[in-house]
C-alpha cells in the first residue's frame, strides 16, 4: 500500500469515528431523558461550575416537599400554557417573533420544558443552533416524562442565586432562610420574579420593579390554582 493510500485510509477512518462521535453526542440526551424518569439529574451549568471549582449549592426535593404555591407561581410566571402545550408553545413563540424587530432579536417564547432541555443538555446564550437542538429535545422530554416530573426537574435545576444556588430549596434558603416547603405566596412570587435573572435580581432584597412583577405573579397564581393543581396531579 502506498503512503497516499495509507493516508486516505487513515483519514477515512478518522471521519467515520468523528461521524459516530457526533451521532452519539446527539443521541445521548434522548437516552438520558428516559433515565430521568427515576434518576435526579444535574444541569450543565452545575457541571460547569463543579469543573471550574466554583461553588454549587443544591438539595434535590420532590414536588411533594415544596409549598404547593411555589410550582403554581413558577408556572404562571414562566409558562402559562405549560399544562397544554407539547413542550414548545408555538403560539407564544410566534408572538415573540412578531414582537421582535428581527429574528436575531427574538426574546421569550421558551417554555419550562425548553428551559429544562437547555439546562440539562445544552448551553446558555442566543444561538439558532441551540434553538434547533432545543425544540426536538423539548418535545421528546414532553413525550417521555410526565408534566409533573418535568416541573420537578426544572424546579431543582433552575439557577436561583448569583453564587451557585440551584433549585428551589437553595433559592428559598438563600432568600428567606427557610425551606421550600415553608414559603408563603408572597415569597413564592418573589422567587418567580427573580428567575429570569437571578444574578441581578434579589428575592431577599427586591427592588420596586421586582415587587411589582411579584404582585402580578401572586395574583395570577391564586386565580389559576385549581386548574394548575389538577394538571400537575393528573400528569
Amino acid at each position: 500500500m502506498s503512503w497516499f493510500q495509507s493516508l486516505r485510509s487513515n483519514i477515512g477512518r478518522l471521519v467515520r469515528w468523528a461521524v459516530l462521535g457526533i451521532v452519539v453526542v446527539l443521541l445521548l440526551p434522548y437516552l438520558l431523558t428516559v433515565l430521568y424518569r427515576n434518576v435526579n439529574p444535574i444541569s450543565t451549568p452545575m457541571l460547569g461550575r463543579w469543573l471550574t471549582g466554583a461553588r454549587v449549592t443544591r438539595t434535590y426535593v420532590p414536588l411533594s416537599a415544596m409549598a404547593p404555591i411555589l410550582p403554581r407561581t413558577v408556572i404562571v410566571a414562566e409558562d402559562a400554557r405549560f399544562c397544554s402545550h407539547s413542550g414548545v408553545d408555538w403560539q407564544e413563540l410566534q408572538n415573540a417573533i412578531e414582537d421582535a424587530d428581527d429574528l436575531d432579536a427574538v426574546r421569550g417564547g421558551s417554555t419550562i420544558t425548553q428551559q429544562t432541555a437547555k439546562n440539562l443538555f445544552l448551553w446558555s446564550g442566543r444561538s439558532f443552533v441551540r434553538k434547533a437542538l432545543e425544540f426536538p429535545l423539548a418535545m421528546w422530554i414532553n413525550l417521555v416524562l410526565p408534566k409533573r416530573r418535568v416541573l420537578e426537574i426544572y424546579l431543582n435545576i433552575a439557577e436561583w442565586g448569583p453564587n451557585g444556588e440551584f433549585g428551589v430549596e437553595a433559592g428559598a434558603r438563600r432568600a428567606f432562610g427557610k425551606s421550600a416547603r415553608d414559603v408563603t405566596a408572597a415569597e413564592a412570587a418573589l422567587m418567580s420574579a427573580v428567575l429570569p435573572n437571578p444574578v441581578r435580581r434579589n428575592a431577599r432584597q427586591p427592588r420596586p420593579g421586582v415587587r411589582r412583577i411579584a404582585g402580578i405573579h401572586e395574583a395570577r397564581a391564586a386565580a389559576a390554582a385549581a386548574s394548575i393543581d389538577a394538571c400537575v396531579r393528573a400528569r
